[in-house]
């Protein structure tokens, strides 16, 4: 054997390798990927709990408020507009199978 074809086995035998190395480095990104997308979707539900929760919080001062003759804020209406936008965008969104 000459130098010529021994070093063509070893670039040949170096590729297999590095195709193997790739291989195992995309393995390892998409299961990143997935636990990052499993993540999102606790925090999106953790916010849209939240979320519940404050617009209860300030639906129940407005009618506190409302009983007794107070008036609404401005920043409570924006609020309460903004916890209804994203509770809409949080539901709309499609569920992905896990």
């Amino acid at each position: 054997m000459n130098s010529l074809e021994s070093r063509k086995r070893l670039l040949v035998a170096e590729s297999e390798l590095n195709r193997a190395h790739l291989a195992q480095e995309w393995t390892a990104a998409v299961d990143g990927v997935h636990s990052l997308s499993g993540q999102a979707r606790t925090i999106t539900s953790a916010a849209v709990a939240a979320g519940s929760l404050v617009a209860g919080l300030v639906a129940f001062r407005r009618a506190r408020s409302a009983s007794a003759g107070g008036k609404v804020h401005w920043w409570q209406s924006l609020l309460k507009g903004g916890l209804l936008a994203f509770s809409l965008w949080a539901r709309s969104r499609p569920r992905e199978k896990s």
